[in-house]
């Protein structure tokens, strides 16, 4: 995952290096220096949280242009149900699926259907004895990266169930193998997404080795187009096969009400998914069977890539399910389908080790804790770390100074001056000439070895 694509990128143009996207990033993978942001790429797992909390706009989600359907000879679009929660008054979701033919498209999936696939087949999982319980949710990218970098103890928890839009975009490109007797170059199978995280896992899959689907488009681009078709849509065809229980994947908790077990636990937001974590690391959580997670604020509605405020989208979405039957779609038989399996488990991605070398790690480890001894522990985020232990450490691995802390700075700026004034002079040279000789933490640490 070092060499995992990136859907979360840097404008450093227009980055004034205001330090709001270090505090904020679950995984420290941000840092400040010379006045702009750099990404530590093997850390970002592309949650999209700096692209909402950029006021200057400098994170930029990567996704494809509308236009790029235009290279294939077959297009199905696969909307996120998250879509739906976009439109006011929607009671009919044929008419944003006939809407999505009127873009372009020659067939429409719905990752929806596939959702309830994939609750069905969770239900005949979990009914299974000797699974790691409680299982977590294998349906937000975001989160799963955030369990292989931070959480690597919990890797064995996570469902082995490819997502619904992988599922979806699977089917949807067998069945028309069969009906148009094209192959698979000529057929253009697009997600239309909520975030930036499902970019990445399209381009770097977690749990396969290649992806189903061909690109990923935005919600935002695609809205205001499909949008106005809406307005002239006249007959819809009969498109949709989901729901209640595949719509409802769009807002958190959808997913594990689908299980019919009260057990389950349900978190959104990546803080408070990162609590929920921790505190299952730490074995605070007692008898649960299911717990799911999404990186995004009220679950797939609140993604970057959406147009409309998520707790909005959600009643939306809550409003639309009055309209719709239970289910629609089923297993054809009361067993997991091969395809939904992943072809390897999720697995610990060691980015944060400071050393693969355990005694060069514990004495870097030992260091680190020693220069954050010195450092004031304001975690202030103005040296371009988002703490002052990520400070230190930034240190140890030779990519800061200490000085960078502008508490340690003016001290020693202040101890100057204090010097200047006892010489009753300006001895500029020899001033600067005793700083020079000033030794850093890490070689007064060599030599006190």
């Amino acid at each position: 995952m070092d060499k995992v694509f990136h859907s979360v990128t840097l404008d450093s143009n227009k980055c004034v290096g205001c330090t709001n996207c270090i505090k904020r990033c679950p995984t420290e993978a941000i840092r400040v220096r010379d006045g702009k942001a750099q990404i530590i790429s093997g850390r970002c797992i592309d949650c999209g949280q700096c692209i909402r909390i950029c006021p200057h706009y400098a994170k930029r989600p990567v996704y494809d242009p509308l236009s790029v359907i235009d290279s294939y000879k077959y297009k199905i679009a696969l909307p996120a149900p998250a879509l739906y929660g976009q439109f006011n008054d929607l009671d009919d979701i044929d008419i944003i699926l006939t809407g999505l033919l009127g873009l372009g498209f020659d067939h429409v999936a719905e990752v929806s259907a596939a959702a309830e696939l994939i609750s069905e087949a969770t239900r005949i999982y979990m009914s299974k004895k000797g699974i790691k319980r409680p299982v977590i949710s294998s349906a937000c990218p975001a989160v799963l990266r955030l369990i292989a970098v931070r959480f690597p103890d919990l890797c064995e928890h996570v469902l082995p169930f490819v997502s619904p839009m992988e599922a979806a975009a699977m089917i949807a490109r067998e069945k028309a193998r069969q009906e148009t007797g094209l192959s698979d170059d000529d057929i253009g199978i697009f997600f239309i997404s909520p975030c930036p995280a499902k970019v990445t896992d399209v381009k770097s899959p977690i749990g396969k080795a290649k992806s189903s689907v061909t690109g990923v488009l935005a919600i935002s681009e695609v809205f205001p187009k499909l949008a106005s078709l809406m307005n002239k849509v006249g007959e819809t065809e009969p498109l949709s096969q989901s729901g209640v229980i595949g719509v409802s994947w769009a807002g958190i908790g959808g997913e594990s009400a689908a299980l019919l077990n009260e057990q389950h636990l349900a978190a959104d937001g990546i803080e408070n998914v990162i609590q929920v974590l921790e505190g299952l690391e730490d074995e605070k959580f007692r008898g649960l069977d299911f717990i799911e997670l999404s990186a995004c604020s009220g679950g797939c509605v609140g993604g970057v890539l959406t147009v409309e405020n998520p707790y909005v989208a959600r009643a939306r979405v809550q409003r639309l399910r009055k309209y719709l039957p239970f289910s629609c779609s089923h297993l054809p038989t009361h067993a997991i389908p091969e395809y939904m399996n992943w072809e390897h488990s999720l697995e610990f991605s060691p980015v944060m080790e400071l050393s693969s070398d355990i005694t060069k790690a514990m004495k870097m480890m030992s260091e680190i804790d020693r220069i954050s001894g010195l450092l004031p522990g304001l975690d202030c985020g103005s040296c371009g770390a988002p703490s002052c232990r990520c400070l230190a450490e930034d240190i140890v691995k030779g990519g800061a100074q200490i000085t960078d802390c502008v508490f340690i700075l003016r001290e020693r700026i202040h101890n100057i001056s204090t010097t200047l004034a006892s010489m009753g002079s300006n001895p500029l040279a020899s001033v600067q000439e005793k700083m020079m000789r000033m030794p850093s933490p890490m070689q007064k640490s060599d030599r006190d070895e």
